[in-house]
């Protein structure tokens, strides 16, 4: 089947709201505030600002400049890089793949959410109604018994959503969708925030968050955990930067481009630090109690916020809100998953978006729907998100820098290409971010991660469970990208030459 056409963005504008639709999804709204808040507060702010600008931003534009130069989704532009480095964008297919199974079953629970908080129907123990009435959680991890309906229905309903989002294309369907969503997620948290600046003891939650502990900035973990939480953030090392920059124009703005995106996507993190904190004060105030350890993730939207909600006046307003923020920015984050897995396959057999979309994004679908809508869903999703996150994603993004400033050294010809068509130019310091700080800094995260790991099992799971559902996904989609990377395709021919010409062109 002959290639297709490549798809293009309409608009720089509609670019630029589909990247950062991408990098603003749950994590902005549950795991930034928690993570300042416990290694820092105010002071957290300094080295994050650091990690932001030496490695997010950077590995941010490479990623930009790999997508338009080559014009490809990861493994094929990978593959113009260095032969063997496709393995390297099977990779990141695959995360992708793996992290859009459960990351859609958290949009299910949002989605539920939004009506629970109309007449709060979790009542007096937020946690009880999670675990048991709507999740039906089994007591330890082992096979699944049951399927939850609860789950279920919503979980369909987000996967139809989205695959007909994708079939529309890159401009009618993932630009036209956010260009809806972003102004819309922006309109629904800046109300949220506005409420919870009016609450009563606001001001006892922002202090919580904003005073500095400036000893902390001696202690190697904080910084650890900036550079974690940037790597984590932006939507960088899994693929889904390369594939948005693979739609660009020629002439399209990507240092200025980068700019935007990474500094939107901190600023509403800072945001959503503010309303969440402003609302933990409200609820300290009230108890006549004080802001203790913060947790983030699926504890603190789905146990501390439904609580404070019951407390707080006109609580239902507020839950909509919150839980229609979370459906919103995880939709946004979901569509663009999914895109990595779907490019990639059209890019590598010639299939036609409708089929690329319904088949793969379908299969995709399909795994989501029979893992995890289950008594035991809960313990799949925390395992595997725990592994592809610390693992996956941070050794394949180290693995492409290695590959691109260490073994075939295209810094300098990136760097060209980028400031042919960049209002801000790259100094030195790009260079000597991506092959210095950005290596050691992710190198020094998996260390301590680790380090951590082999301390005490996550979460006090069994070895066996770990091994079998976080340990096998991570070193299976590595292994799965490999062997992908090995198999003959029907354009290999082509590809060869192209990749002789991409060889030729960096030697000029």
């Amino acid at each position: 089947m002959p290639n297709q056409p490549r798809e293009q963005w309409g608009t720089r504008a509609g670019f630029l709201l589909a990247a950062i639709g991408s990098a603003i999804g749950l994590g902005n709204i549950w795991r930034f505030p928690a993570v300042a808040y416990g290694n820092g507060g105010g002071a957290f702010l300094l080295p994050y600002l650091i990690a932001l600008l030496t490695a997010g931003l950077p590995l941010l534009i490479m990623e930009y400049t790999i997508g338009r130069k080559y014009r490809k989704s990861p493994p094929a532009a990978f593959r113009r890089l260095a032969r063997p480095a496709e393995a390297i964008g099977w990779w990141q297919v695959g995360i992708s793949f793996v992290i859009a199974t459960y990351y859609a079953v958290i949009l299910a629970w949002a989605v539920r959410f939004v009506g629970f908080s109309v007449g709060q129907q979790w009542g007096a123990d937020p946690e009880g109604f999670l675990f048991g009435d709507f999740l039906r959680v089994a007591e330890k991890p082992g096979a699944m018994s049951e399927y939850v309906p609860g789950v279920l229905w919503p979980l369909i309903a987000v996967w139809v959503v989205v695959l007909v989002i994708l079939a529309f294309g890159v401009r009618r369907g993932i630009e036209a969708s956010n260009k809806i969503f972003i102004p819309l997620l922006v309109v629904f948290f800046l109300i949220l925030v506005v409420r919870a600046l009016t609450l009563d003891g606001a001001e006892i939650g922002l202090d919580a968050f904003f005073s500095p502990d400036w000893d902390s900035l001696t202690d190697g973990s904080v910084w650890v955990a900036a550079y974690g939480q940037i790597f984590f953030s932006l939507s960088i090392g899994f693929g889904i930067m390369v594939t948005y920059a693979s739609y660009l124009r020629r002439r399209a703005d990507l240092t200025g481009s980068a700019l935007v995106a990474g500094f939107a996507n901190s600023s509403f993190e800072l945001l959503a630090g503010i309303g969440v904190f402003a609302t933990l004060g409200f609820m300290a105030a009230s108890t006549g109690g004080e802001i203790g350890d913060v947790s983030g993730g699926l504890g603190l939207a789905f146990v501390a916020f439904p609580t404070i909600i019951s407390e707080m006046p006109a609580g239902a307003f507020f839950g909509v809100l919150f839980f229609g923020s979370l459906v919103i920015a995880g939709l946004s984050s979901l569509i663009s998953i999914v895109q990595v897995v779907v490019s990639a396959v059209q890019d590598r057999t010639g299939m036609s978006r409708p089929v690329a979309v319904f088949g793969v994004g379908g299969a995709v679908a399909v795994v989501s729907i029979v893992l995890f809508p289950t008594d035991t869903g809960l313990y799949f999703l925390d395992s595997s998100d725990h592994f592809i996150n610390q693992y996956g994603i941070a050794v394949a993004a180290l693995a492409s820098v290695v590959l691109v400033a260490w073994m075939v050294r295209k810094l300098p010809m990136l760097q060209r290409d980028a400031d042919a068509t960049s209002a801000v130019m790259l100094g030195h310091w790009w260079k000597i971010c991506l092959g210095v700080i950005t290596p050691l800094g992710l190198g020094w995260m998996l260390v301590d991660a680790l380090r951590q790991e082999f301390d005490e099992n996550y979460e006090g799971y069994s070895t066996g469970f770990l091994l079998s559902t976080g340990w096998s996904v991570v070193i299976g989609t590595l292994l799965i990208g490999i062997l992908i990377s090995l198999i003959p395709w029907k354009q290999a021919d082509k590809d060869a030459q192209l990749d002789q010409d991409a060889l030729n062109e960096g030697k000029s």
